[in-house]
């Protein structure tokens, strides 16, 4: 199984910004720092925009933040919405050709079931899953987790 570049993105991108709770982040931003195209990325945002996962601000002041608590968003829903398909060989695409043994052929029900497996462990999952180290990913990220950190502090005194 290989997921699509775009579900791929919009994983990235909502690790971004769930990195960034404390501001509406820019799509320049997501590409500059997964060094991933601009354009693409602007595209999985209308996805995530459009599955409720993501609100998007235009204008200077603009950007886009998590829609939904991380604990609400679930992998395995993510990568369900926004995979094509889920042929994992020829003879499981709509309109594939036909294979000479698919009348005695068993391995078309093991990738299913290989299917259901690799999708049942995404739905175990959340955004928040994925995001409980991010003092550890901001770095990587280019971001400086320490000072939203320090003004959530300064703000519960």
């Amino acid at each position: 199984m290989r997921m699509t570049l775009h579900t791929d993105y919009a994983l990235r991108m909502l690790i971004y910004v769930a990195t960034r709770p404390d501001r509406m982040c820019t799509v320049n931003e997501v590409a500059s720092a997964y060094d991933l195209s601009r354009n693409h990325l602007l595209k999985v945002a209308q996805t995530l925009r459009d599955l409720g996962l993501v609100e998007t601000t235009r204008g200077r002041s603009g950007g886009i933040r998590l829609a939904k608590v991380p604990e609400e968003i679930a992998v395995g829903a993510l990568v369900r919405a926004t995979e094509e398909e889920f042929s994992l060989a020829e003879c499981m695409q709509a309109g594939g050709r036909a294979c000479a043994i698919s009348p005695a052929c068993r391995l078309k029900s093991m990738l299913h079931e290989a299917l259901g497996a690799f999708l049942a462990v995404l739905d175990k999952y959340t955004l928040a899953d994925i995001v409980v180290n991010r003092a550890a990913l901001g770095p990587l990220l280019g971001i400086d987790t320490t000072t939203a950190h320090q003004a959530k502090g300064e703000q519960a005194k």
